[in-house]
């Protein structure tokens, strides 16, 4: 038997209970234990031991005491050289794809919540075995692992050269549709599950093989060689679709997703909708973390610590430059034309431009804080951080266009990048270093502004040369307020102010219900019901005061509001008769 081995059952669908069974071949004397506390690619402590219990230990017909150490951890009371071999159960509710689910209908799981590292063993060869669920005979598996012997269902026996990389291979179990195809002559295979009756699987097929065929040859070029030198042999896309959910968590040879059902492809009028493409973009955006995270990682990242936080600043590279081509490789694919690039572009611009935390944090420093801010979202974050995905991808616009102006591309860079780090551990220097032995020059300059500083980004002018056009849009009545606001159930329910806003000069506060207005500072235009920030131009008509009645703490509040003059974003066009270019190549 291979050095360490685990088999994983479901116990109970209903109480929601996997069994894992790890057998120690050689165990060092009072081996430890340990859960990780956290997942790779989401920059949270999640504290998953809360969900094992039950844990027992035994050398033959010996049960053994246990000592728990910390909050994760735990010791044996065994000696050396005879198995050892631990009981315990997971309890798995969480629809999330950074945890582990089981019911009735589905299974799904994660090396990290459900996986014991052994340590001092973490380099040995490990193995996974899964067992079928007798109460579930249509029920499949799916995982990245490699197999060593299982069924045509996929239960049976996996292999994983180390820890590391049995924790990097989620486990897909249920009655999910399959698809397969080849890209660049790497098999890769979609599983589907909570799908509708109408979703047109093969068009997500094509979709996906197009987006993995931009990619591959992004990275290794257009030759027939491109797939041979790609860091995967084969790739699992697994998606769970849901009646309200969105996300991916990017693993060395797979993907786990999450959408909302009414997002997939439907074989039904209209086959094309926005939410369609957001989903081709999270795609696009996991697939690309092969190359940009999971192999060019941070030097903080090279070897996991799975026991506490893992502090990078370089999350703006490695999430926010994959933010940046998810939707380049989707133009680049065909799947999407310049206009709704720019579409998506413009949202993006716009949501860190309504973000009052750029002003006051970097993009490296909210790189850091990643594990207490962006993974922590309260009223107060948009004051007080700025996403590393929107601003990282901003920095990747500014850097690419400023490439092109002196002819040439952020694409060489990546590429130099992958071979200077040998597609491993990499520094922010070594991003210096690429490009200054790339372009002659050196790049500090910009690199400090735009990552290490609070100022703007130079947008405006990097985009004109580009021949792009930016006219004014219309904001919506919550941004000229400075307002973020839920309108369900027929109330205006406050959840954020933005810092500097006019809600924040009248005083409004985040868990505010805002119940109605008098019109004007005397309320000479009279009283009225609020149901929708949008209703307010018609209620003032000319006038730009109003007397806001709030319900705070179930006391009424009247608050004086000025209304500002209507604020404006950007929209972004490109002529048609504009030279072909970026972002198409």
């Amino acid at each position: 038997m291979t050095a360490i081995h685990y088999t994983v059952e479901a116990a109970d669908l209903h109480a929601h209970l996997f069994r894992v069974t790890l057998t120690v071949s050689e165990p060092a004397a009072q081996q430890t234990v340990s859960l990780p506390v956290w997942i790779p690619g989401s920059y949270l402590v999640r504290e998953f031991s809360k969900n094992l219990q039950n844990l027992s230990a035994k050398q033959g017909r010996r049960s053994l005491p246990i000592t728990q150490q910390d909050k994760c951890s735990w010791a044996m009371a065994c000696k050396s050289g005879q198995p050892l071999v631990l009981s315990y159960e997971v309890y798995a509710f969480d629809h999330s794809v950074r945890t582990a689910w089981l019911d009735s209908q589905r299974g799904f799981f994660n090396g990290t919540c459900l996986c014991l590292r052994v340590h001092g063993q973490e380099h040995a060869p490990h193995q996974l075995q899964l067992q079928s669920v007798k109460t579930q005979p249509d029920w499949q598996a799916a995982t990245g692992l490699a197999p060593v012997k299982t069924d045509k269902k996929g239960f049976g026996l996996y292999q994983a050269a180390h820890y590391d990389e049995l924790v990097d291979c989620p486990v897909e179990l249920g009655t999910f549709w399959s698809g397969s195809f080849t890209a660049c002559g790497i098999p890769h295979r979609f599983v589907v599950a909570g799908a509708l009756p109408s979703f047109d699987g093969d068009r997500l097929l094509a979709d996906t093989q197009k987006i993995c065929e931009a990619a591959i040859r992004f990275w290794h070029g257009a030759g027939k060689a491109a797939g041979q030198k790609a860091p995967h042999k084969n790739y699992l896309f697994m998606l769970n679709a849901v009646h309200d959910g969105y996300g991916g968590l990017e693993h060395q040879n797979s993907t786990a997703l999450i959408c909302n059902r009414s997002d997939l492809p439907r074989q039904t009028p209209p086959r094309t909708h926005e939410g369609y493409t957001t989903l081709l973009g999270l795609i696009s955006h996991e697939y690309f973390h092969t190359w940009n995270v999971k192999q060019l990682r941070p030097d903080a990242l090279a070897r996991y610590d799975y026991s506490q936080e893992n502090y990078t600043q370089l999350l703006w590279f490695f999430e926010g430059f994959t933010s940046y081509y998810d939707d380049i490789l989707l133009r680049r694919a065909g799947l999407i034309d310049d206009t709704t690039y720019l579409k998506l572009l413009g949202k993006t611009i716009a949501q860190v431009q309504q973000t009052p935390g750029r002003h006051v944090q970097t993009v490296a420093q909210a790189s850091f804080d990643a594990w207490v801010k962006y993974y922590r979202q309260d009223e107060n974050t948009p004051n007080a951080t700025v996403s590393y995905y929107t601003k990282g991808a901003l920095v990747a616009l500014c850097l690419d266009l400023a490439l092109r102006k002196e002819g040439q591309t952020l694409d060489a860079v990546m590429r130099g990048l992958w071979k200077r780090c040998k597609a491993g551990p990499m520094r922010e220097q070594d991003l210096l270093d690429e490009l200054q032995a790339y372009t002659g020059r050196s790049w500090q300059a910009e690199i400090q502004a735009w990552v290490h500083s609070t100022t703007d980004l130079p947008l405006r002018e990097l985009l004109t040369a580009q021949g792009v056009v930016l006219d004014a849009e219309t904001s919506t009545m919550a941004q000229r307020l400075g307002l973020r606001v839920s309108e369900a159930g027929g109330s205006v329910q406050i959840k954020g102010v933005l810092r500097g806003s006019a809600a924040e000069t009248a005083g409004l506060a985040a868990g505010d219900e805002w119940l109605g207005l008098e019109v004007g500072a005397k309320g000479q235009g009279g009283s009225w019901r609020l149901h929708k920030l949008d209703d307010l131009p018609a209620l003032l008509g000319r006038e730009q005061k109003l007397m806001a009645l709030v319900s705070r703490d179930k006391r009424l509040l009247r608050l004086l509001l000025k209304v500002p003059a209507q604020a404006s974003g950007w929209k972004l066009s490109a002529p048609t008769d504009r030279t072909p270019g970026w972002p198409s190549v």
